[in-house]
């Protein structure tokens, strides 16, 4: 290991020396951070140099650049990559940079037209950004259901018809062919649904060598329809087609039964299935009064009542009344159902990813986990309560999302990384001050301590303030067939 290591430094001061070879300045140069890459073990001062939208130096050697950011006292790491964030507007995309966010996906949800999501962000987006062909809206479409975002109608209560379901097929392919990085599944929210018509949704995945970003059927304690019951569902899937499987936010489907969850998933890893997961750390879910999560038998079924739900517009804990009038209007609530002890052992499993599952800003009282998840796992769980150590808290923010895509998406392989050829999407913070800002109560603020973000090497946060009038953000795409 110590010649490794030593090795590293070697190949990296070589890199920088022949990369200033002509004596040029870089674009931007990092000095005196400390650099720590997860896929390296590199945890050493170093300087950056960038060129181009790409690192081009790691290296104890003095260097200049048209531009200098002094990291003294700093950490230099790879961007944050958010596998899971539903808010993909600039609003959006300006809370999750000064959250050391450097590449926003749309990996659960996604959309029912790839080509169209892209072209509406080209040339407008703060951070890079990505989408999965969406058996939920695909669904919607198919069936004619007029739900907005999720399904209100037909695509939550009835089961497709063999033409159907075969127009859903060819949609979820012709996606894939418009380079999604995914399929993306909402079992939950598409209650109709067949186990054949899963079954087929991972098929078509495992053909194209996508993974499938799965909300499972069932979530909570209930038996028999519990979150275990519904893991056990996917898991079946993806072992049977061999599609890559991936469970979005463990938490608030297992609930208290959270580490079961995970030591399946475990289980079904070191047996050679790939199968991932990933969490946010809070204790509250969030998601539309009018879902199917909603249907009567809700409470038993996640061990909460009608003053464990707070209405999104408001803000106000509702009553048996108030929940009767909001899930007739529509909307979110904020779902206080997973205990801290569940959310503390996914943070700290070094196996599960973290992902912040972030909202549309739909009201004042969003849930905060959009604008705060990177920030509050490094300042609360890291730092304060010592629940894991820094270096593996960037993995799992970093390289492992990286690591989940790159085999669909090549592209992922200079991500979630620092080193020579790697994206200069980068992320600079104290870990002395790193915090989440933004509470239950007062969720609309930005994080402390994330003091310099680099996305294709153009900072977009400077001194912990939003950069104006630059969208440096690009798109991360599959091969488009």
């Amino acid at each position: 290991m110590i010649v490794a290591c030593a090795l590293f430094a070697v190949v990296v001061h070589f890199h920088s020396l022949r990369a200033n070879a002509s004596g040029r300045p870089y674009d931007v140069v990092i000095l005196n951070g400390r650099v720590m890459d997860p896929e390296s073990g590199l945890d050493a001062m170093r300087n950056v140099g960038i060129r181009h939208g790409k690192i081009v130096a790691v290296s104890t050697a003095a260097i200049t650049g048209k531009r200098t950011i002094d990291a003294k006292g700093l950490v230099v790491a790879p961007g944050f990559i958010d596998m899971h964030e539903h808010g993909q507007e600039p609003r959006n995309y300006q809370f999750q940079a000064h959250d050391g966010v450097t590449t926003s996906l749309e990996l659960e949800v996604g959309t029912d037209d790839v080509a169209q999501w892209y072209a509406n962000r080209e040339g407008k987006a703060l951070i890079n950004y990505g989408v999965s062909i969406g058996h939920i809206p695909v669904r919607m479409k198919v069936l004619k259901d007029p739900g907005k975002w999720l399904p209100t109608g037909d695509a939550e209560y009835r089961a497709s018809t063999s033409e159907e379901l075969a127009e859903i097929q060819q949609r979820i392919q012709a996606g894939l062919d418009a380079g999604a990085l995914a399929v993306g599944m909402g079992i939950n929210y598409t209650a109709a649904a067949s186990h054949e018509e899963i079954v087929d949704m991972f098929r078509i995945a495992a053909k194209n060598g996508a993974p499938v970003h799965v909300h499972l059927r069932w979530a909570g304690i209930k038996e028999p329809e519990t979150g275990l019951a519904g893991l056990e569902e996917v898991i079946a899937a993806a072992e049977s087609t061999g599609a890559p499987l991936h469970v979005v936010h463990v938490t608030s489907m297992g609930l208290r039964d959270t580490p079961q969850l995970i030591a399946m998933i475990e289980g079904a890893q070191k047996r050679g299935l790939d199968v991932t997961t990933e969490c946010y750390p809070y204790i509250a879910a969030s998601t539309g009064l009018e879902s199917a999560i909603f249907e009567p038998g809700w409470q038993e079924k996640m061990g909460i009542t009608y003053k464990d739900l707070q209405w999104v517009g408001t803000g106000e804990r509702l009553t048996q009344e108030t929940f009767a009038k909001y899930r007739k209007q529509g909307g979110p609530a904020v779902i206080f159902s997973i205990p801290e002890a569940a959310a503390r052992t996914a943070v700290a499993n070094p196996m599960v990813m973290i992902a912040s599952d972030g909202p549309q800003f739909t009201g004042p009282k969003v849930h905060p986990r959009g604008n705060g998840t990177f920030s509050r796992v490094l300042g609360h769980y890291v730092r304060e309560e010592h629940a894991l150590d820094l270096m593996t808290a960037l993995r799992k923010m970093t390289l492992m999302p990286a690591q989940r895509l790159e085999k669909r998406t090549p592209e992922f392989k200079n991500k979630g990384r620092i080193r020579v050829g790697a994206d200069a999407d980068i992320t600079v913070f104290d870990p002395q001050r790193v915090i989440d800002k933004a509470t239950f109560e007062e969720p609309m603020q930005y994080s402390a301590g994330i003091q310099f973000v680099l996305v294709n090497g153009v900072p977009v946060v400077s001194d912990g303030n939003l950069a104006e009038g630059v969208f440096p953000g690009r798109a991360a795409r599959a091969p488009v067939h």
